[in-house]
């Protein structure tokens, strides 16, 4: 490789249109490695590789192990907005950028908020059964619900939570909002009503929507206490991080028939183990950590990726997408 070459691991789920920004520059040589390679496959990769001037993760971990082993790390980047797997302090430490995908995967995320909403309320799993079973005079018995007219309390108010609101707000619904890092007025603008005392609001809504980071704060945020105070017959949906939701709590909210259902594309655990008691419930329905893991979705966060990648290497990092503002000048 040339010495004026700036090398970059990429994982191998950046899909072509990030793939093709990067390879148009002759100054950028690309390495590609697993979405789901080990921690200690990974790091022996960078120094095998060192020294590596930027890298596009997956799920992969990052932290100070992997800052030392690349050599001349400067700009870490993830395909996606979630970046509980990587140690924003140590980044900081050594003035190195941690950039998101933006914006590009809000609407596949808000689309999948709103269609387990629907399937749970519609009662998709039990129509499509009787259909098939024969069992078609039941109908009557599991009368599904309406979406028309029902309150939705979302948890987070960023990037997703805004546009599963625009969302639910078409489907007539009334839209509380609980994030106490947002201005009131930017949540009333949206059409929304703000609420300052979680515990307080969560018996008015008969359904809440988790889009919150995964944080130290937020960490075991619905508890067994908290799941408690939701309404009787009232849905759950957790698109957002594993963790966030207590699954041994929810289970047994769901069990005891305090809750109506929930929907769940995260887990404490990924993958989780095939015999996670919430699978045993007919009111759950699941997916593989994929709501913003859409074909566009991922054309959307390449390119961003990339496009992030390279202005953090030309020196002029695109700001709104840096999570540790304090390493800009």
């Amino acid at each position: 490789m040339a010495a004026n070459k700036k090398k970059i691991l990429v994982t191998e789920s950046l899909s072509a249109p990030g793939r093709a920004l990067l390879n148009a520059r002759d100054d950028i040589d690309l390495i590609e490695f697993p979405n789901m390679i080990s921690a200690e496959d990974f790091q022996a990769m960078l120094r095998a590789q060192a020294p590596v001037h930027g890298v596009a993760l997956g799920a992969t971990r990052f932290g100070e192990v992997e800052l030392e082993a690349s050599g001349d790390m400067r700009v870490v980047t993830r395909i996606g907005v979630g970046f509980d797997a990587v140690d924003v302090p140590a980044l900081s430490r050594r003035r190195v950028p941690l950039m998101v995908a933006g914006t590009a995967n809000s609407p596949s995320v808000a689309e999948c908020a709103l269609f387990m909403m629907l399937t749970l309320a519609k009662r998709a799993a039990e129509m499509d059964t009787m259909v098939k079973t024969g069992t078609w005079p039941e109908r009557l018995g599991k009368l599904p619900y309406d979406l028309f007219g029902k309150t939705l309390l979302i948890v987070g108010f960023g990037r997703i939570g805004t546009r599963t609101a625009k969302r639910c707000q078409a489907m007539d619904m009334q839209v509380l909002v609980y994030d106490p890092y947002k201005p009131a007025a930017d949540i009333k603008a949206a059409g929304c009503e703000p609420v300052g005392d979680l515990n307080a609001e969560l018996p008015r809504a008969d359904f809440v929507s988790v889009h919150c980071p995964k944080t130290p704060e937020t960490v075991g945020l619905f508890d067994a206490a908290r799941l408690k105070l939701m309404k009787p017959g009232s849905y759950l949906i957790n698109t957002a991080r594993g963790g966030i939701v207590d699954e041994k709590a929810l289970y047994d909210v769901l069990a005891s028939g305090k809750l109506a259902g929930a929907g769940l594309d995260v887990f404490a655990q990924e993958p989780p183990q095939v015999d996670n008691p919430l699978f045993s419930l007919p009111n759950v329905i699941t997916a593989p950590h994929v709501a913003g893991v859409t074909r566009e979705a991922v054309d959307r966060m390449s390119e961003q990726t990339a496009r992030n990648i390279l202005s953090a290497l030309d020196g002029d990092p695109i700001r709104q997408n840096v999570i540790n503002q304090d390493v800009l000048g």
